[in-house]
């Protein structure tokens, strides 16, 4: 088994410096998780948004509110029901989006690159176990 302590703090490390590979270093994890959200499965509510990203809806309004300001979402009607509000990721936010991936895969293809075949292998390995750890 694995130190739990070596793992996290590994886990944690990693994922801070991808997370520091930014388009733009004053978006918020939270902002940046919301818009990839957005991009990847589409516009939704408020209370969708909230929920996928397992946060309040009062905080997520915060989030959405800065990402409007900034121009990289908007608001439209909802098709069935006019009283709701679809949230989407504007073009602006699309790019953004993607570049920050862009900057976080530039980071991390010279690295996995340099380790070994067998290394490689494991690190695909632990992707899968990791992804289910994360849904757990």
């Amino acid at each position: 088994m694995p130190d739990v302590t070596d793992l996290r703090i590994a886990v944690n490390r990693l994922s801070r410096t991808l997370r520091a590979q930014t388009a733009d270093s004053s978006v918020t994890d939270a902002q940046f998780s919301a818009l990839a959200r957005l991009h990847r499965d589409g516009a939704m509510t408020l209370a969708d948004l909230s929920r996928q990203d397992g946060v309040t809806p009062p905080s997520m309004t915060k989030t959405v509110a800065v990402l409007l300001e900034r121009g990289l979402v908007s608001k439209c009607e909802h098709g069935d029901d006019r009283r709701k509000v679809l949230i989407g990721a504007t073009p602006a936010g699309a790019a953004f989006v993607e570049e920050t991936r862009r900057r976080r895969d530039d980071w991390l293809t010279p690295r996995l690159a340099a380790l070994t075949a067998d290394e490689r292998t494991t690190l695909a390995d632990a992707t899968g176990i990791l992804r289910r750890l994360a849904q757990q």
